[in-house]
């Protein structure tokens, strides 16, 4: 993005990692305007501050992209007590949203249209997401469970974007990015990540991983390509819009994750634990 060049804000919560981030970013690409913020999405304040700073700094924002992320965790809880994946994944990025959709609502005004990237995962065909105990207080902890149900969440998220915004020009996608070699697994033991390579290949025998631009590919696509104009609401892979298939292990959008009855519930129950609201 910044090589085409887009002013790009980068935020995280380690600034060690912001700052190798944009040596990376503007040693490739000299010209490049970048920038950083702090933001932990595992603690509400922290996001609230991020977005106070950015309605400082930035006068509008024509593209947001929700790409942080945690897998597979042992049980933890984030600073506000929610369950670490559920409240990082899809509460954190719903309360970052809220926080700065008055600039992506300037760039929609602006421009005409605005994009949110939602980054979710091929892990949503785990499970729907389980909006009576998504902190898991009643029902014993699993991984992948809470892992698959908050991927689901990204997904409804996106689905509810679309129903409140699309009329004013804010187009939301949800994305795989696909099987990358990256950290996500850190949380994993050795044990953990044979057993989900052997579920990846008996599944898909000719599954391959993702080389880190390979991952960025779709994520970039859907907050540029022209083809979505006033499509809002889907999910994306492999750079096109997935099927929505029930069945198949390998691609396509489970329909649980695309019902608007569960999209409206959701964000009901995000305002609710997070307390922030979304600009009218």
């Amino acid at each position: 993005m910044a090589a085409k060049g887009a002013h790009v804000v980068l935020a995280a919560r380690d600034p060690e990692s912001l700052d190798a981030a944009f040596s990376e970013i503007t040693t490739l690409n000299p010209q490049a305007r970048v920038e950083t913020m702090l933001c932990d999405l595992a603690a509400i304040a922290s996001v609230r501050e991020c977005g106070a700073q950015a309605a400082e700094r930035l006068g509008k924002i024509d593209i947001l992209i929700n790409n942080a992320g945690v897998m597979a965790c042992p049980f933890m809880h984030t600073a506000d007590g929610f369950e670490v994946q559920f409240g990082t994944n899809h509460l954190g990025h719903f309360a970052l949203s809220a926080q700065l959709m008055e600039l992506v609502l300037k760039a929609a005004d602006a421009n005409g249209a605005a994009r949110i990237i939602n980054l979710s995962s091929r892990g949503h065909h785990i499970a729907p997401a389980d909006l009576e105990d998504p902190n898991f207080e009643a029902k014993e902890y699993n991984e992948w469970l809470s892992y698959g149900q908050s991927k689901t969440a990204n997904v409804l998220f996106t689905v509810g974007l679309d129903a409140r915004f699309a009329d004013q020009g804010v187009e939301a996608f949800a994305v795989h990015p696909g099987g990358i070699e990256t950290n996500l697994g850190r949380h994993l033991s050795d044990e953990q990540n044979a057993a989900l390579r052997q579920r990846i290949y008996s599944a898909d025998p000719d599954f391959t991983f993702k080389s880190v631009p390979q991952g960025a590919a779709t994520q970039c696509w859907a907050a540029t390509a022209p083809a979505l104009e006033g499509r809002g609401g889907l999910y994306c892979e492999d750079c096109h819009v997935a099927d929505v298939d029930d069945e198949s292990p390998t691609s396509g959008v489970r329909s649980y994750a695309l019902d608007k009855e569960a999209a409206d519930r959701l964000w009901s129950l995000s305002e609710e634990l997070t307390g922030v609201q979304f600009a009218a």
